[in-house]
């Protein structure tokens, strides 16, 4: 008897250990996958030629995009200005950051917002 005690003693632990596992995962995810996407986004600017001096306000603002895209009357081009205005950037500057930001945060939106816009 003493050595079935043991034995669900055992499993318990062991149960309990894959449940502590399972919770770390799901609580470390969240920012890593954020950090790897920051990095992603400013690995982006960086090959666009868009440069920034402070990694997390640019973070920031490339976050900032896509809800910004949702919201009633908004544009691709109202983003771009308002990036522009914000940022300090060009036109030019902000609608490469504005197509970047896009591209990493909410992707699925790229194509119809660009559409006729890009010609070979």
């Amino acid at each position: 008897m003493g050595t079935r005690l043991a034995g669900r003693a055992t499993v318990l632990r062991f149960m309990a250990l894959a449940a502590g596992l399972i919770v770390a995962t799901t609580v470390l995810a969240a920012p890593i996958r954020a950090d790897m996407l920051g990095n992603a986004f400013l690995s982006a600017l960086t090959n666009a030629g868009v440069s920034y001096t402070q990694p997390a306000s640019t973070t920031a603002a490339g976050q900032s995009v896509c809800p910004m895209l949702f919201q009633p009357g908004e544009s691709f081009d109202s983003v771009v200005s308002e990036m522009a205005a914000r940022r300090g950037m060009s036109e030019k500057t902000a609608g490469v950051f504005t197509i970047v930001a896009i591209a990493t945060y909410c992707p699925a939106v790229l194509a119809p917002l660009l559409n006729g816009r890009l010609q070979a």
